[in-house]
C-alpha cells in the first residue's frame, strides 16, 4: 500500500513531532500534566482542563476496534485499496483515533485487537499510521 495519491497532512509546528516520530516508526500522544488526560489529536493545550503542561509520550501503538465502516467506493481513493475500513480505534492508553484499518473488511469485527503500522509517503518527514489486526499468537 501506498499512501499518494491521497493528500499527506500538512505539518505545523504543534503537529510536526508527532508526524516526525510516525516517520520513525512511533506513536506519539500527549499528556496533560495537570489533569492526566492522555489525548490525541496533538494540540498545545489540553482539551478537558486548557492546561499547557502538556508532554508527548509514546504509546504502545495496540487497542481494538472500537467502531468501524466499510467504504466500498470513495471518490480519489484508488481502486486497488478498496474496500477501506474505517476505524475508531481504542488505544490500550485511552484515546480513541479514527484511523484506516489495513484489513479485509471481513475480518474486522468490534473488539478486534489491532497493532500501529505506518505508510510511507513521498515526504520523508512524515508517515501516516494505520492499523492491522493482530496475528493471534498460539
Amino acid at each position: 500500500m501506498t499512501w499518494e495519491p491521497r493528500p499527506v497532512p500538512e505539518v505545523t509546528p504543534e503537529t510536526e513531532p508527532y508526524w516526525s516520530a510516525a516517520a520513525e516508526g512511533r506513536l506519539l500522544l500527549n499528556e496533560c500534566g495537570d489533569c492526566g488526560l492522555v489525548y490525541h489529536y496533538p494540540r498545545a493545550h489540553c482539551p478537558d482542563c486548557f492546561g499547557d503542561d502538556v508532554e508527548w509520550i509514546e504509546a504502545a501503538g495496540t487497542g481494538e476496534v472500537y467502531s468501524y465502516s466499510v467504504a466500498r467506493t470513495m471518490s480519489g481513493w484508488p481502486e486497488e485499496d478498496l474496500p477501506l475500513v474505517v476505524a475508531y480505534v481504542e488505544l490500550d492508553e485511552g484515546p480513541r483515533v479514527m484511523t484506516n484499518v489495513d484489513a479485509d473488511p471481513e475480518a474486522v469485527e468490534i473488539d478486534t485487537r489491532v497493532e500501529v503500522a505506518f505508510v510511507e509517503t513521498d515526504d520523508e518527514d512524515v508517515a501516516i499510521p494505520l492499523f492491522r489486526p493482530v496475528e493471534d499468537e498460539e
